[in-house]
């Protein structure tokens, strides 16, 4: 039996905490066409960059964040009810590798295989689901 510190539902938390940062800087970056004194400021005026895949990054980052809470609180349910491994940790896996993949068809702008990713890393939640409630 794995250890909290060791188990993989902590590992691919940990890699979730990478996903996120690399996001969040990857949309900032790309909205550097609004100027230093534009993104220095408390943005009251609510410009948005003239790049599209700016605002792709955006619309992905935010629907990241809609699901990572739920990730974050299955993955430590897991570790702390000692119910992690198995159909838990794959669907641990499948929720962070199906997100990378979908920031970055989002960013390319593929339709359809951008909403399959993201059902995938809906099924990865329900694998977690599924295993936290056995």
């Amino acid at each position: 039996m794995e250890t909290a510190a060791a188990s993989t539902e902590m590992t691919v938390l940990g890699w979730s905490v990478v996903l996120l940062l690399v996001q969040v800087v990857a949309q900032a970056f790309s909205t550097y066409d609004l100027g230093p004194k534009y993104l220095f400021s408390p943005r009251d005026e609510g410009r948005t960059s003239r790049y599209v895949v700016s605002g792709r990054l955006s619309r992905a980052l935010r629907n990241l964040l809609e699901t990572y809470p739920a990730f974050v609180a299955l993955a430590l349910a897991l570790v702390v009810t000692g119910k992690g491994g198995g159909i838990a940790a794959t669907g641990a896996w499948l929720w962070l590798a199906a997100r990378i993949v979908y920031v970055v068809l989002y960013a390319l702008g593929i339709p359809v295989w951008r909403t399959l990713a993201w059902l995938a890393s809906i099924v990865g939640l329900l694998m977690m689901l599924i295993r936290l409630m056995a």
